[in-house]
């Protein structure tokens, strides 16, 4: 009986804590962030990527979806995700980006390549932080896993308190 008891207990509160509710990472447009950013300014997270590119579908499945990430994000950024191969025109603080063919079936939208540019190179994945005036304070061009990535946000806050 006493190890039915014990069983009993164990085994809901096991139930209890696998139903924590997990966050989910607020991912917005650059027309919502322009609206938001005026009403209350906030540091700005562009994760560049592509369809194609494997490391950043690592990203989005591991990095983004850790709660410690996701928390900070949705606390203290505006995320956004900006497929660098995107066709449609994207509208950012009244200034239009287009998309540029540069080959065959290849191309890259002005803006990605605004925000992802490294020393006149891009790669994918960039991870690009625009800080509350809207210039670009940090650019990483390579994976960032979920431990690296919330140090590197604290580190980001810490720095650039107001």
């Amino acid at each position: 009986m006493k190890k039915l008891l014990i069983l009993t207990v164990f085994l809901g509160n096991l139930a209890i804590f696998s139903q924590s509710e997990k966050s989910e990472l607020r991912v917005f447009t650059f027309n919502e962030v322009e609206i938001l950013h005026q009403q209350k300014p906030k540091p700005i997270l562009v994760f560049l990527y592509t369809d194609w590119c494997k490391i950043c579908f690592g990203m989005k499945n591991n990095t983004f979806k850790n709660d410690k990430v996701v928390r900070l994000l949705n606390d203290k950024f505006y995320f956004v995700k900006l497929n660098a191969e995107q066709k449609e025109d994207v509208i950012f603080f009244g200034k239009t980006f287009v998309y540029k063919p540069s080959g065959n079936k290849t191309g890259i939208n002005e803006l990605a390549k605004e925000l992802g540019s490294i020393d006149g190179k891009i790669s994918y994945p960039t991870t690009t932080i625009l800080n509350s005036n809207l210039e670009i304070d940090l650019q990483i061009g390579n994976y960032i896993n979920s431990k690296n990535m919330h140090m590197i946000l604290m580190k980001f806050l810490t720095l650039n308190k107001n």
